[in-house]
Parts: C-alpha cells; structure tokens; sequence
C-alpha cells in the first residue's frame, strides 16, 4: 500500500483508510471518564443499579468517552499523513450516538477520508468520517464526521 503523505492525502477522498484494532471499554474505564467529567450519573456507574434498572442490564460508557476515542483510534489507523510537523483537532460535523457501548465491551473505529481542503502555507484540512463499531452488534456506538487540521513540515 502507498503511504500516505501531505502531498498525496488528496488521493485518498472517498476512501477508507483502515479499521483500528478493537479497545476494550471497562467499567475502570468508565469511572475514570466520570471522575474527570463530573458525569456520575448512575447508569454509568452504578453497576448494581444499572443491572436492576437499566433497559441494557449493566452499565454503560458515556457518549462523549465513546466520541473520545475517534481522535487517538484514527492516529492508529494512520489518518495523519507522513510529512505532518502537526496535527489538531478542528472540530466535528455530524456526530450521532446510535448505540451505548456496554461496559466490558469492545470497540473498533473504521475511518474514511471525505475531503481534503488545502489552505495557506500548505496546512490541510481533512474531513474524515468515523464509525466506532461495537463487537458483535450490527450497530455502531457513533458516528462523527471530524475535521483534522494538519500543519506540514517546513
């Protein structure tokens, strides 16, 4: 396969890039999303509650930890092209939560470039779209069409 670099990036539109290897979203991870973001609400982490009460029979992670794990799942894919002396986070377009990812299940992120804007001193936008599978559902968690700013080498 072709490298893909900050001269070539163009090429690539409308192609996928590649599929991440599966993470596994613990309940650990959960509460440590909780404690940073203040979201303690109980279907996130209270197990027992959430196994009484909850329509999914255990805890879930929460829609904006699940959204977290676009940006570093879509480095490991390979979404910054060689030649970038830098890449940001520019924002998101269309994010939907479809489905809760369940505590102890596992997710995978399968990226997509749908356009690349070329803008001064050669800094790129790229405009990806992200699906965040979840094993064995034929759901995905999210979808997010997420903007990356690169900036080149000099």
């Amino acid at each position: 396969m072709t490298e893909i670099t900050v001269a070539n990036i163009s090429e690539y539109t409308g192609r996928e890039l590649g599929v991440s290897d599966w993470l596994t979203v613990d309940q650990a991870m959960i509460d440590k999303f909780a404690d940073c973001s203040g979201d303690r609400q109980w279907i996130h982490v209270d197990v027992e509650r959430a196994k009484r009460e909850s329509p999914y029979r255990g805890p879930i992670a929460h829609g904006y930890l699940s959204l977290s794990f676009v940006a570093p799942l879509s480095m490991l894919v390979g979404a910054i092209p060689r030649g970038a002396a830098a890449a940001f986070n520019y924002g998101l377009d269309k994010v939907r939560f479809l489905a809760p990812v369940k505590a102890g299940a596992r997710v995978r992120l399968r990226v997509a470039i749908v356009g690349v804007e070329r803008k001064q001193d050669g800094q790129l936008i790229i405009r990806s779209s992200n699906t965040l599978e979840i094993e064995g559902t034929d759901k995905p968690a999210l979808i997010a069409e997420s903007l990356a700013l690169i900036v080149p080498e000099k």
